[in-house]
């Protein structure tokens, strides 16, 4: 089969064996998968695989089950799947639980962009941040994969969401999610805008924050009494400065999570989850992904040069 490895930090299209379904595992056709932040890490040598995983980035695919020993899945049932990594390849072997039926009314590239983003979206709303309805939110890099999802998920179930962007051509670009207000962080800082959003009575209740950096410490004079701030990643920079008064004053919770280490039964209570109290929603209209490229398998490179260069607003999916 086809497939990507990284050599030498690049993305080289391949000729691999075909994985064989085990008991207790499904072997799908790849029609789609979606990129992450993730593979970015992965190709620079910062976020290699488990133990045991294939070197083959790609976290999320959808396409049709080809094989499954156990007959819980039948031959051509669309299905995407949440990966700890071998998506970009034309067939990927998981284990029944971390499979989920594609949603109605969905392309295959769309649903290919559920799995990662909505299976980490739902974790940090919901798990890490226990959120409600009528909390506020703050969610970085609004023009990214996963501020498309977290954005309209987070409106759907009754949040007010505040997002950050590096300019005011992403502002226009990201008025389609919804996002109760923008900042444009080219012309105002995140710690300004949230003290200004605080004394108008909508402090910060939940971040995901993606970004670190010295605005995290220099933001958290500015949140709700027991806000969780949730960091996924830091893009911006690892080190910040935090006056500890504010975190115990206000018993703010400072989170750390990445869905990629959890164990496999949380990840598939996780889709579970999903499976119940999301795809309803899809199936009613109420929320979709945003796919914004598309690229064959052989152009993972390009592909991905649109995350490196944040050009993206929403996924970017490659087509097998």
């Amino acid at each position: 089969m086809k497939a990507i490895l990284y050599k030498d930090k690049k993305p080289v299209l391949c000729e691999l064996p075909r994985p064989e379904p085990q008991d207790g595992e499904v072997l799908i056709k790849v029609h789609a998968a979606a990129l992450n932040r993730a593979d970015l890490l992965q190709r620079e040598g910062n976020y290699p695989p488990p133990p045991g995983v294939t070197q083959v980035p790609g976290l999320e695919v959808a396409g049709t089950v080809e094989a499954c020993p156990s007959g819980k899945l039948k031959k051509g049932e669309k299905v995407c799947a949440l990966l700890p990594g071998g998506g970009y390849a034309e067939y990927a072997c998981i284990s029944e639980g971390m499979t989920m039926p594609v949603p109605e009314n969905l392309t295959m590239q769309e649903a290919a962009s559920l799995p990662e983003a909505f299976a980490t979206a739902y974790l940090n709303l919901f798990g890490e941040g226990n959120a409600k309805a009528g909390e506020t939110l703050l969610m970085h890099a609004g023009a990214s994969g996963l501020a498309s999802v977290v954005i309209p998920m987070a409106k759907v179930f009754g949040l007010r969401v505040i997002t950050s962007v590096l300019s005011e051509e992403k502002k226009r670009a990201v008025a389609h999610l919804g996002a109760d207000a923008v900042i444009d962080t080219s012309r105002e800082s995140v710690p300004a805008f949230l003290k200004r959003e605080a004394e108008r009575g909508h402090p910060v209740d939940i971040a995901i924050d993606c970004l670190g950096d010295n605005m995290l410490g220099e933001s958290l004079p500015y949140v709700n009494r027991g806000c969780r701030w949730i960091v996924i990643a830091t893009l911006a920079g690892d080190l910040t400065e935090i006056d500890l008064r504010n975190v115990y004053m206000k018993g703010i919770r400072l989170i750390g999570s990445t869905l990629r280490s959890k164990p496999q039964a949380k990840k598939e209570e996780i889709l579970a989850a999903l499976v119940k109290t999301v795809w309803p929603k899809i199936g009613a209209g109420l929320l979709k992904p945003t796919v914004c490229a598309e690229f064959p398998l052989e152009e993972a490179e390009a592909a991905q040069q649109l995350l490196y260069d944040g050009k993206n607003v929403g996924k970017v999916v490659l087509n097998l």
